[in-house]
């Protein structure tokens, strides 16, 4: 089955077992933009039912399962009030899926939702962190094994060039539409060289191949990109202590 069959019987699977507790079904992520990458893209589904108690949960099952077996990311659950009670905390992923989302079927509840950016702004500080630390702890296990730190950036390229998007917007820029020119933008506002970023999404998508590329070196200049972005972001977003 291909991605708009798969999209499809999933649809059928949730409203048959759901019945009218389904209200909507949301495609986000990069499946739902022009970046979407069949190799390395998940098909990221939002669900929003009108009540989630264990027999409703239940119920899910079957089009849950069938879901992951073929491959993808199990759906999200949310009930309408646990969706616009939890803005304040998945402030990062949930203006990800008010910028690039596409209704499968019901109502479009993302449209009216209302992500408070100042909590947005202490979002992205944390996640470039914690990010930057797993990054770190990561490679500290295998650092002369090329092939391993290959693979680390490939898979942790998606989460930083989204945390550099958000970085963006937090500092007041509006960000561009696709990966590579964001992590440009980023960084002539930030200071950092870009070309590994570039590098490892080559690798990533198929324009380049691993053994033509330096690991350690790559690595080297990715890992010294990243911890510039951090910091700056760190200091251009840092509050003013209040006067007392």
């Amino acid at each position: 089955m291909k991605v708009e069959e798969h999209l499809t019987e999933l649809v059928s699977r949730l409203k048959k077992a759901s019945e009218n507790n389904l209200l909507s079904v949301i495609l986000y992520g990069s499946a739902a933009t022009e970046e979407f990458h069949p190799k390395h893209s998940d098909l990221n589904v939002l669900c929003i039912m009108r009540e989630l108690g264990k027999e409703e949960l239940s119920k899910l099952h079957a089009a849950s399962t069938w879901w992951a077996k073929k491959g993808h990311p199990a759906p999200l659950f949310f009930t309408l009030d646990e969706l616009h009670h939890s803005a304040d905390v998945f402030a990062i992923e949930l203006l990800d899926i008010k910028a690039a989302r596409r209704i499968l079927y019901g109502e479009d509840v993302i449209a009216s939702l209302h992500v408070p950016m100042d909590l947005h702004r202490l979002h992205v500080e944390r996640e470039l962190r914690n990010n930057t630390l797993r990054l770190r702890q990561h490679y500290v296990m295998h650092p002369a094994d090329s092939r391993r730190t290959l693979e680390l950036m490939v898979s942790s390229i998606s989460t930083f060039v989204a945390l550099f998007r958000h970085a963006l917007i937090a500092l007041g820029e509006d960000p561009p539409p696709t990966k590579r020119a964001t992590v440009d933008r980023l960084g002539s506002v930030l200071g950092f060289d870009p070309s590994p970023f570039h590098t490892v999404l080559d690798i990533r998508e198929g324009h380049k191949r691993e053994r033509d590329v330096d690991a350690q070196a790559t690595f080297d200049k990715y890992l010294t990109g990243i911890a510039k972005a951090t910091e700056e972001v760190d200091r251009r977003l840092a509050v003013p202590p209040a006067n007392e």
